[in-house]
C-alpha cells in the first residue's frame, strides 16, 4: 500500500472506522517502512557490501588527525584517492573514533533516516499530501523508494548523497522570510562542489526578479528579494567552509583549489557505466576515454537547464525548478556516479503528485510516466551491460547497451523537456487569463 493509495482512500482526518490499521495510517506506514528497511538492511548484509567510500572517508579523517597530505593518500585495496574539498575531511574526523563495524552500522542507520528526510522534504516541496497525514505518506513512500538503485548504491558504498540532498531540499522548502535560508546549500557545496549550482540558480532567479521589480517602479530595497538573499547566504556559507579549511589545513586547501579541483579524471574513468553524466554517455557513444570537444554539449545543456529552472521558479513552480536544477547539475558534472542520482526521489514524488492532480486520460498518462520512471530507477538496468572495473568494456558497447548505460541521463533530459512543455502550457494559460494555481506553486514554507 503506497502513500498515494492511502491519500485517495482516507478522509480529511486520515482515518476510516473499521479498517484496522487504516484507522492509524501513520502507524501502519511506519510499520511498513520498518519492515522494508529491515529487509533492505538484511539483504545488504547478506551480500557483504563493502561500504568502500565510507572507508575512504574514515581514512581522510585519520589523515587529518595525523597531519599528512590529504591528496597524496589512497585508501582501501582499490587505492582510491580523496577527491572532496578539504572541508569534508574535517567533518569526517569523528569517524576515526568508531570501529569499522560500529561505523558501518551508524552510517547505514543514518542514511536510512536521511532518506526519510529526503522524502519528507520532497513531499513538502510538491505540496503533498492533501488529506493523508504527511508522516504517513513519508513513511509509505520511503518504504518503496529505498529500493531505487541510486539509494541502494548510496548505502552500499556508505556515500553522503542523501545528506547533500537533505541540505539542499531543506533550504529550498524553507519560507522566503527565513533570513538564513541558504546555509544548507552552502554547506552542501563545501562538501561537494556540484550543489553550488543551486546557488547560481537562485542568484539568476533573484536577478531576474530584481529587474522586474525595478522596472515596475519598486525601489532598490524591494529589489533585494529573498532569492538574492538566499543565494548570498549560500555563497557566504560556502566561502566560510573554504576559509575554515584554509585555516585548519592550509597546504591541502591550497593544493585542492590550485590543482585537484581541475583534475576531473582523478575521480575515475570517464567511460565506465557508473558515470551517468553526459560526458560519460558521450565517451561510450564515441568509444573514447575523452569525448573532447563533443563535451561542449554539456555547456549548452547547463545553460538550457538553468534557464528552465529559473523560469519555473519565476512562475511559482518551485518543485519543478528544484528538480530541473538537480537534473542539470547531474547532467553537466564531469562525473555523476549512479548513486549521485538520489534526486530520483523528488523526481518520482513530483511525477506522482502531477498524476494525483489530474483525472481521466491526463492522470493515466502521468501515472504511466511515474511508473516508467520508477521502473527505470528500480530495475538496475544500467548494470545489465558488461562493466568490469579497468577492463574498458564500455568502449565497445552496441546500441542497446549504450541505451541501457545512458538511462539516467536520458531520464534527466526527459525531465528538462517536461519542464519546458509545462512552462509553455502555463504561458498559454496566462495568455488566456487562466490564473488557476498549479499543484506545486506553494510558498515552500
Amino acid at each position: 500500500m503506497t502513500a498515494l493509495e492511502l491519500e485517495q482512500s482516507t478522509d480529511a482526518g486520515g482515518a476510516h472506522p473499521g479498517k484496522g490499521l487504516l484507522r492509524h495510517p501513520t502507524l501502519a506506514a511506519a510499520l511498513g517502512c520498518l519492515v522494508s528497511f529491515a529487509a533492505f538492511w538484511t539483504v545488504q548484509r547478506l551480500l557483504h557490501v563493502t561500504m568502500i567510500d565510507l572507508m575512504v572517508y574514515r581514512a581522510e579523517g585519520f589523515t587529518v588527525r595525523n597531519g599528512e597530505s590529504l591528496y597524496d593518500m589512497v585508501a582501501t585495496s582499490a587505492h582510491l584517492p580523496n577527491t572532496y574539498p578539504p572541508f569534508a575531511a574535517l567533518l569526517f574526523t569523528p569517524l576515526t573514533l568508531l570501529g569499522v563495524p560500529a561505523m558501518r552500522t551508524v552510517a547505514t542507520a543514518g542514511n536510512l533516516v536521511l532518506l526519510v528526510g529526503v522524502v519528507h522534504l520532497s513531499l513538502r516541496l510538491a505540496g503533498r499530501p492533501r488529506r493523508l497525514p504527511r508522516p504517513a505518506a513519508t513513511f509509505a513512500v520511503s518504504a518503496l523508494l529505498v529500493w531505487c538503485e541510486p539509494v541502494w548504491t548510496t548505502l552500499r558504498y556508505g556515500q553522503i548523497n542523501l545528506l547533500i540532498a537533505v541540505l539542499v531540499l531543506w533550504d529550498l522548502t524553507r519560507a522566503d522570510t527565513r533570513r538564513l535560508a541558504g546555509i544548507g546549500i552552502g554547506v552542501a557545496a563545501g562538501l561537494k562542489l556540484t550543489p553550488a549550482l543551486f546557488a547560481v540558480f537562485l542568484a539568476l532567479a533573484g536577478l531576474v526578479r530584481a529587474g522586474q521589480l525595478l522596472r515596475s517602479g519598486a525601489g532598490a530595497r524591494a529589489a533585494w528579494n529573498p532569492w538574492l538573499r538566499q543565494a548570498t547566504v549560500a555563497t557566504a556559507t560556502f566561502l566560510a567552509t573554504a576559509l575554515l579549511s584554509a585555516l585548519a589545513l592550509p597546504r591541502d586547501s591550497y593544493r585542492f583549489w590550485t590543482e585537484i579541483v581541475y583534475a576531473t579524471d582523478r575521480v575515475g574513468e570517464v567511460e565506465i557505466t557508473a558515470n551517468q553524466s553526459l560526458r560519460g554517455v558521450l565517451a561510450r557513444l564515441l568509444h573514447t576515454h575523452d569525448p573532447g570537444a563533443a563535451w561542449a554539449v554539456a555547456g549548452l545543456t547547463g545553460a538550457l537547464g538553468l534557464a528552465l529552472a529559473v523560469a519555473a521558479l519565476l512562475r511559482g513552480q518551485r518543485a519543478w525548478a528544484a528538480v530541473a536544477c538537480a537534473a542539470t547539475a547531474l547532467l553537466v558534472s564531469p562525473i555523476s556516479w549512479s548513486h549521485h542520482w538520489v534526486w530520483c526521489v523528488p523526481m518520482l514524488i513530483l511525477a506522482g503528485s502531477e498524476a494525483l492532480h489530474r483525472t481521466d486520460t491526463p492522470a493515466r498518462r502521468w501515472w504511466t510516466m511515474t511508473g516508467a520512471l520508477g521502473l527505470l530507477f528500480c530495475s538496475f538496468a544500467l548494470w545489465w551491460v558488461p562493466h568490469r572495473w579497468h577492463q574498458h568494456e564500455e568502449l565497445h558497447q552496441n546500441g542497446v547497451q549504450m541505451l541501457l548505460s545512458g538511462s539516467y541521463p536520458l531520464a534527466g533530459l526527459a525531465l528538462l523537456a517536461l519542464t519546458g512543455v509545462r512552462l509553455w502550457r502555463l504561458r498559454g494559460r496566462a495568455g488566456q487569463g487562466d490564473a488557476r494555481p498549479s499543484a506545486d506553486a506553494g510558498s515552500g514554507s
